[in-house]
């Protein structure tokens, strides 16, 4: 016979996936649901406990219990969707400037007129060609730190970096600590390989290091995923304690730092990268989907000399290497200044974006870096995210809740809002109506 806790979670679950029980509803305190189905107040505590457990309802401390959206509207999950012509997207970030692609053209005429074009069609060494990773290194040196080219590995993009890490250098089981809001591509990589991630608590100025610091001594911890230069959603960029703080942690506790940069080229003036304060046990990872073009998937890893090898197996049994025909074409922009006179140009262009969106959205908090791409707008304490998206929705507006970037069961109510993908026009029409569609339902 089934167990009474579980009739009633078996109820409830039917009811919110049948619609039958609408997303953002209150359900019964936990003394209510007990006196009502006639079960103790530790029973009732634990039908919630599994209700949330399976992603249905979230506990809100001082508001109570709610069912969670579970049937998200397009572009509010992580999945990337094709978006209608007609939808403002400020969903996913791609920015790019208007030449950009005259600037493809003449670079790939240039390639055409010089140098051996058969060996483009070749396999290439899986760690990349020493050319084109001392291209790389000496673009790094930017970043505030100068690798030896010895220690550079070229990959498909940040995001296939952060797999051949993931693949090489963790097992399944393993516990990974990561900020409570994080990107979410590292999230959908843990599902994939069995990780545990373990949030830390985060403020708008960097992740809580006493938390990080007990969580090591309550768990086994393996690894930390970190974004020091401009964190993805939050946008901070850690001083030089707290990046002194973070590394003395992981030498403590022999964890191995995983650093994604793949925004840091934002913040220039940043300090240096945890890579450069802990070589012997950080891989950072950075591309240049962010700085020239989604299109172009090329990115790099910094790996300590001990890792190298395992890093390069990850490559070989993944993609073996990355195509030369990109990597040839990143490397003579990275040359002839091409990169860094893009990277300088986004600067300026996000910072009118961001200028733009705190002027539209007032006096809605919104936390960002002044020169970042995107911009989190917690919502006020009575308007719950998932109503504002579906409104923005029938506007054609597609924006991104914080369940994507979340790793704890208790979703903050926040929007993130990828300010690069559209014209300075639509941008602005669209943030005018983001703040309408917050405003309406806080005053319902």
């Amino acid at each position: 016979m089934k167990a009474r806790y579980k009739a009633i979670v078996d109820e409830y679950a039917a009811a919110i996936r049948d619609g039958n029980i609408a997303a953002g509803t209150r359900l019964p305190t936990h003394r209510a649901l007990s006196a009502a189905r006639q079960v103790s107040l530790a029973t009732a505590t634990r039908v919630y406990a599994e209700l949330e457990a399976m992603g249905l309802i979230s506990g809100e401390t001082g508001r109570g219990t709610f069912v969670r959206e579970i049937t998200l509207p397009q572009g509010l999950g992580l999945d990337q969707q094709v978006v209608a012509s007609d939808v403002v997207d400020l969903n996913f970030n791609y920015p790019a400037l208007p030449d950009q692609a005259e600037m493809l053209r003449d670079a790939l005429r240039g390639l055409t007129t010089s140098g051996d074009l058969e060996s483009l069609l070749r396999y290439q060494p899986h760690a990349g060609k020493l050319n084109d990773r001392e291209a790389i290194a000496a673009w790094l040196d930017g970043a505030g730190f100068t690798p030896a080219a010895d220690n550079i590995l070229i990959v498909n993009g940040a995001q296939h970096g952060l797999t051949v890490t993931v693949m090489g250098l963790l097992r399944p089981g393993d516990v990974v600590a990561v900020d409570a809001l994080t990107y979410p591509g590292f999230k959908a990589l843990a599902g994939l390989y069995q990780l545990e991630l373990e949030p830390i608590p985060v403020t708008a100025a960097g992740p809580d290091l006493h938390a990080l610091r007990q969580l090591c001594k309550r768990r086994r911890v393996r690894a930390l995923y970190a974004m020091p230069t401009l964190h993805n959603p939050l946008g901070w960029v850690l001083n030089p304690g707290q990046r002194l703080e973070m590394v003395a942690i992981a030498r403590e506790q022999d964890l191995l730092i995983i650093e994604d940069g793949a925004y840091a080229y934002l913040a220039p003036d940043a300090p240096p990268p945890l890579v450069w304060f802990a070589p012997e046990r950080t891989v950072y990872v950075t591309g240049f989907a962010k700085n020239i073009a989604a299109g172009l998937r090329v990115g790099a890893m910094v790996s300590p000399p001990a890792l190298r090898s395992a890093l390069e197996r990850a490559i070989r049994a993944t993609t073996w290497n990355t195509p030369a025909l990109m990597t040839t074409l990143v490397s003579s922009w990275l040359q002839d200044g091409t990169i860094g006179r893009l990277e300088s140009l986004k600067r300026q262009d996000a910072s009118r974006r961001q200028a733009m969106a705190r002027t539209h959205l007032a006096p809605l908090n919104v936390i960002s870096h002044p020169c970042s791409y995107f911009a989190w707008l917690p919502l006020p304490e009575e308007v719950r995210a998932e109503p504002v998206v579906r409104r923005l929705m029938n506007e054609h507006i597609s924006v991104s809740t914080a369940e994507p970037f979340s790793t704890t069961p208790n979703v903050p109510h926040a929007l993130r809002l990828a300010l690069g993908s559209v014209s300075l026009d639509n941008l602005s029409n669209a943030l005018e109506k983001v703040k309408n569609a917050v405003e309406y339902q806080q005053f319902l």
